[in-house]
């Protein structure tokens, strides 16, 4: 139900024009207890949050869960809908009916037990040498299972006509290296003890001998790990992760390792001659330390990691635990999601393509992608037009910002070829196979491009996906069709608000392509310095004060926003918003904007601004995601940004002493 705007505090009066209905995109009660000029987020979606409630299954509750809920109960049907009938083995129904109903057969899952890792523990009993283990490491790297260090197959950032493999730090069960090595903080020591409790509890309950001697020496090797990892700041340099190393030269990297074996399990001897290590420390340290740790606990290590992988699809006992401490524990979720939730997510992360393919013929109208389309074009003219009138910026600069932007691709709503799901093994009675397939399937067709040309056609995420993204190796934006829906966009819509909902969105993710990384690469997605020295400088000031001004924002008391591990992302906000004000004004031609409701054009649009990002969340999920989310926590997407907009100050008459205000010498304008 909504519910006309109510008088707000401070606003600036409405230019006169034509009224009209107000659009849903707006409907809704402010609240009162805080003015617009001191806490915009809580001015606008105050009486939300204090009436909304977090879904028990659920640490948080937002326009993003609340959407992705309507989306697992439109996949949840369609998936019901297949799994009744009778399919061809080896279609894409067959396996999709086939992983579902194996998965809610619970009756099964308890007959089978343990039987499903049994060869798996085996193959671990059985090692007798160290030099056994780097092969065995292409086996959980191939079914995605939490090993010392990942791979992925992406575009080579210095040549990106090409694939290339990258190997980087892996291994720790807790969310972030602070959790093992924060002795000062009181609750991620908690956290780490309990870690230490559930791995305990898990290996007993598995009839592993030792148990409680078992879990603290896995800790120990994880704390070990941690120790050597780079944190998530530098992990955010591209050219510090850039290290391209000729597959003979790795073994003075990591004396002894048998790097020809684990190539050779992972199936990519004779593709390739060079790799990419993402963190040769990291990498040099981890072969010393596999050197000097006992056999016997490096056995335990890859057996919990067997172990603790496949919980999800074993007896109920090993789900609720692991359920008990990676939801409750760590991020404060009392209840778990029912079991076909979770039915409909394992689905959705195997044959995600082949839903997707339904999903947007359903439910994505062509007007929809019309309308995106008139956007995302009007927000990239505007991003030029904003780049052309930089005072900051010299014109060599400017000129190569220009050119990247001209090479933008954007994708909206659905891929135009699908993935291929032929190879994949899906079949009734064993979940623990079907989750290994899964991740084999996957990770072998992203390893069978190695060699290939690069393929400009696919998508990281499936149409059903409630999120958007930039790559910079593609210079791509992409939009599924699952975020293009109320609040972020209507069709049917006030412009105002939806450029400031998904009109923000856009801007967000082209600002990405100018953010501290992505500012890194060119239109082609090589890494590229093209910036001069000055304009580097100056970028760097900038980018040094929005840093600084985000580090003062705290979710929770004790926990601050990181802002050099959000800077991105607070760059894309900030810029973003400022695009998406400029864009809507270029959209008016010059004329004035209506009234609705006796709201102007700019009151409409930041009010649809902060609504799309109206939250209610768990304090400690907010624990975590300071230690780990790249983007700062929603008030400060809104009042952050906002306190750097001067059409902000003009559209509710901001002054100094309102809590909101910043001397226009520190607001931050970057783009």
């Amino acid at each position: 139900m909504a519910l006309m705007i109510a008088s707000t505090t401070g606003m600036a009066p409405a230019s006169a024009a034509t009224t009209a209905a107000a659009p849903a995109l707006i409907m809704g009660e402010v609240d009162g207890s805080a003015r617009a000029q001191d806490d915009f987020f809580w001015h606008v979606n105050g009486a939300w949050i204090k009436a909304a409630q977090i879904p028990a299954d659920r640490s948080s509750i937002n326009p993003f869960v609340e959407l992705d809920e309507g989306v697992r109960t439109r996949l949840h049907s369609l998936i019901e809908d297949i799994a009744k009938g009778k399919h061809k083995t080896g279609s894409e129904e067959q396996k999709i009916s086939d992983l579902y109903l194996s998965f809610m057969d619970t009756k099964q899952i308890e007959s089978l037990g343990l039987k499903p890792l049994n060869a798996e523990f085996a193959q671990i009993d059985a090692l007798t040498d160290k030099q056994q283990i780097p092969a065995l490491m292409a086996w959980f790297n191939l079914r995605g299972i939490n090993a010392p260090y990942a791979i992925q197959v992406h575009q080579d950032n210095k040549d990106s006509s090409k694939y290339v493999l990258d190997i980087g730090q892996s291994g720790l069960g807790l969310p972030d290296r602070d959790y093992y090595l924060k002795a000062d903080d009181a609750k991620l020591n908690d956290a780490r003890r309990k870690y230490q409790l559930h791995i305990e509890k898990m290996l007993r309950m598995a009839g592993q001998a030792h148990a409680a001697d078992s879990a603290k020496a896995i800790v120990a090797f994880e704390t070990a790990l941690a120790t050597i990892q780079w944190d998530k700041v530098a992990l955010r340099d591209p050219i510090k992760a850039y290290n391209n190393i000729a597959l003979n030269k790795l073994d003075e990297l990591t004396p002894g390792y048998d790097w020809t074996s684990y190539l050779s399990a992972l199936g990519v001897s004779g593709k390739i001659d060079r790799v990419i290590i993402g963190q040769p420390t990291y990498l040099s340290g981890l072969n010393q330390l596999l050197q000097t740790t006992p056999l016997a606990t490096l056995k335990q290590v890859l057996k919990w990691n067997l172990l603790s992988s496949a919980a999800s699809q074993l007896p109920q006992q090993f789900d609720a635990e692991h359920f008990a401490f990676y939801d409750q524990v760590l991020r404060g979720v009392p209840k778990q999601q029912v079991r076909w939730k979770r039915g409909v997510n394992l689905v959705d992360s195997g044959l995600g393509e082949s839903l997707g393919k339904e999903y947007a013929a359903r439910y994505f109208p062509a007007q929809s992608k019309t309308k995106m389309e008139q956007l995302v074009a009007n927000l990239l003219v505007t991003y030029k037009n904003s780049i052309d009138t930089l005072d900051w910026m010299s014109p060599e600069t400017k000129k190569e910002a220009q050119t990247k932007l001209a090479l933008f691709k954007s994708k909206i709503g659905y891929p135009n070829q699908w993935r291929d799901y032929s190879s994949l093994q899906i079949s009734k009675g064993n979940p623990v196979a079907n989750l290994r397939n899964i991740r084999l399937h996957a990770n072998q067709t992203e390893l069978a491009k190695l060699g290939k040309p690069v393929d400009r056609e696919t998508w990281e995420m499936t149409p059903q996906t409630v999120n958007a993204y930039y790559n910079p190796e593609m210079n791509e934006i992409v939009f599924p069709a699952a975020i293009l829906q109320a609040p972020f966009f209507d069709a049917k819509a006030d412009d105002a608000t939806n450029y400031g909902a998904i009109g923000v969105v856009i801007g967000h993710e082209i600002s990405h392509g100018f953010d501290d990384q992505g500012a890194q690469y060119d239109g082609l997605g090589n890494l590229r310095d093209w910036w001069t020295a000055d304009d580097h400088a100056k970028f760097t000031v900038k980018t040094a004060a929005l840093i600084k001004q985000y580090n003062s924002y705290s979710p929770v008391a004790g926990y601050f926003v990181n802002g050099a591990l959000t800077l991105g992302e607070n760059i894309a906000d900030n810029s973003g918003l400022a695009i998406a004000y400029k864009a809507y004004q270029l959209s008016l031609g010059g004329r004035p904007a209506p009234v609705i409701n006796g709201l102007s054009g700019d009151q409409r649009f930041f009010l649809g601004f902060a609504r799309s990002w109206q939250n209610k969340m768990r304090d400690e999920e907010s624990i975590v995601r300071t230690k780990t989310d790249p983007h700062s926590p929603p008030q400060f997407r809104i009042n952050g940004t906002l306190r750097n907009m001067t059409p902000f100050y003009r559209t509710y008459d901001v002054k100094s002493g309102d809590k909101m205000y910043l001397p226009p010498a520190e607001r931050v304008s970057i783009w």
